[in-house]
């Protein structure tokens, strides 16, 4: 048990990078049904840090604070930005499951086996968008069709 809040405060940070990435790399990501996938997936990644954190706070630890400098991704294009986050997703899985799997706390342990089966399908996500589909959160009726434009980088223009 006393390896317990260490792990979950690890996991904890893994994830917020994740987050912290993801929404960086959704200002580039400008496709709109790409962006909107990017928006759900950041939802869910939010839910996730808060099952995670409620974890840390019930065995009295402190949950780790987000950096101080923003998160940056690497590439400067939407390929590339959801190229690197289907192998950070796949590797944030490999990394981790041998130590969820190696919990004790039965519990916990589930919890952190349905983030890491959410990351594979963040991952599905991913592909699809690299693939160029536009049903990845859902199929359009036929009287909608295909939606045209982009969003934009930020939220507020004045």
């Amino acid at each position: 048990m006393t390896d317990l809040l260490p792990l979950l405060q690890d996991f904890y940070r893994d994830k917020l990078g994740d987050v912290l990435r993801h929404t960086a790399g959704a200002r580039i990501v400008s496709d709109y049904d790409a962006n909107n996938t990017y928006q759900y997936i950041i939802n869910r990644e939010e839910a996730q840090l808060s099952w995670v954190a409620q974890a840390i706070v019930s065995l009295a630890g402190d949950v780790p604070a987000a950096p101080a400098t923003a998160a940056e991704v690497s590439a400067k294009d939407a390929h590339g930005v959801i190229d690197q986050d289907v192998r950070d997703a796949q590797s944030f899985v490999d990394r981790w499951r041998p130590r969820v799997e190696a919990m004790e706390n039965a519990r916990h342990r589930r919890m952190l086996n349905v983030i890491l089966g959410e990351t594979l399908e963040q991952k599905r996500f991913f592909e699809q968008a690299l693939a160029g589909r536009h049903d990845l959160l859902g199929r359009r009726t036929e009287d909608v069709g295909p939606l045209v434009g982009k969003v934009l980088p930020t939220r507020w223009v004045e």
